[in-house]
């Protein structure tokens, strides 16, 4: 049996690229693996380094070679592609891979459970299915709009314009109660996802530690704790805010330092989740007859409101890694009083 020390493995759908080196860097092996011969070849064989890229079904491989007995590391796919040599061929990746994986500088992504799999599933499709709330929304306000009856955005506008059909020409109400109909059962496929993620929220110590954090709710809390329960892998809290593109682009030549907007990189939908709790405080505080004087309020007085909101997500960031990092409850800063 051919022996191994790290091993580069390029997945796809039905075949799987193999690349391994011994201790002193010498190929031992490249091999083209059915998925049906993949864990086979891993059976019985001294624990070895084994990357990957992190793509879909790499965490269900990365679980199965772990109980094998395995160090299993997953990289984000943009940190292996310098590794590439001239030609993408899977053979080529592979050895990237292989090459990536033991770099000392390389970031790994957590091997996810397959609790945290499922409830990020529950994420999905529940997004999906908002994103189909909206188009069915649109498209029925742009049909109605033919025929004189306009109304504002939003599913809840949109439904009370059902009463409207009586209104429209015979060939007009069919296809539009159709779309009603769509809309009603899609909203109910919401509920149900929602009151999942409930429970999922209320079976999670972690997610009912980060929802005592103002602006994070139950879909935010149950997010983070699927995808990072642990923050080990960052060194500090700006770290974790810049790993969800909360932090500004740096570009630097000559000495010269400038700063531009936020990155937008790593994970858009926690992203997403953190600046629309920070417009859900933003808003609420706007509604106080007192605001206050403390950080918000000022930043308030003096910047523009979806700045402030994605100054104010950073700062949730760097609270949730904070409380990640020490295990602990989240405890709020006592504001000054107002003047």
């Amino acid at each position: 049996m051919l022996k191994f020390s790290t091993v580069g493995v390029d997945l796809a759908k039905n075949v799987i690229q193999v690349h391994s080196i011994d201790d002193q860097g010498k190929v031992v092996a490249r091999r083209q693996l059915r998925r049906s011969q993949f864990l086979a070849f891993f059976e019985g064989r001294p624990r070895c380094l084994i990357g990957m890229e992190a793509c879909a079904g790499a965490h269900h491989w990365g679980r199965r070679l772990q109980e094998l007995g395995h160090d299993v590391r997953l990289m984000p796919p943009s940190y292996v592609k310098p590794y590439v040599k001239r030609n993408k061929t899977d053979a080529n990746d592979a050895e990237a891979i292989c090459e990536a994986v033991t770099r000392p500088s390389m970031r790994y992504v957590p091997i996810k459970s397959e609790e945290a799999s499922a409830a990020l599933v529950l994420h999905r499709a529940r997004d999906f299915l908002v994103r189909q709330v909206t188009q069915v929304g649109n498209a029925i306000r742009a049909h109605m709009a033919e025929f004189g009856i306009v109304t504002a955005k939003g599913s809840k506008r949109v439904s009370n314009l059902a009463g409207e059909l009586n209104a429209l020409p015979e060939a007009a109400r069919a296809p539009l109660q159709m779309l009603f109909e769509q809309l009603k059962d899609t909203q109910q496929k919401i509920d149900r996802l929602t009151d999942e993620i409930e429970k999922v929220h209320l079976r999670s110590e972690v997610s009912c530690r980060l929802v005592s954090i103002p602006g994070v709710g139950v879909l935010t809390a149950t997010a983070i704790a699927a995808t990072t329960p642990d923050v080990s892998n960052f060194s500090s809290a700006r770290d974790y805010a810049a790993w969800l593109g909360l932090t500004p682009k740096q570009h630097s030549t000559g000495g010269k330092h400038r700063s531009g907007g936020i990155s937008k990189m790593g994970n858009r939908y926690i992203r997403r989740l953190l600046y629309l709790g920070a417009m859900a405080q933003i808003m609420l505080r706007r509604r106080l007859w007192n605001p206050g004087s403390d950080w918000l309020s000022r930043k308030l007085n003096t910047k523009e409101t979806k700045v402030v909101a994605i100054a104010l997500a950073n700062r949730m960031a760097r609270r949730i890694f904070a409380m990640l990092r020490d295990g602990t409850d989240y405890r709020p800063q006592p504001q000054a009083a107002p003047c």
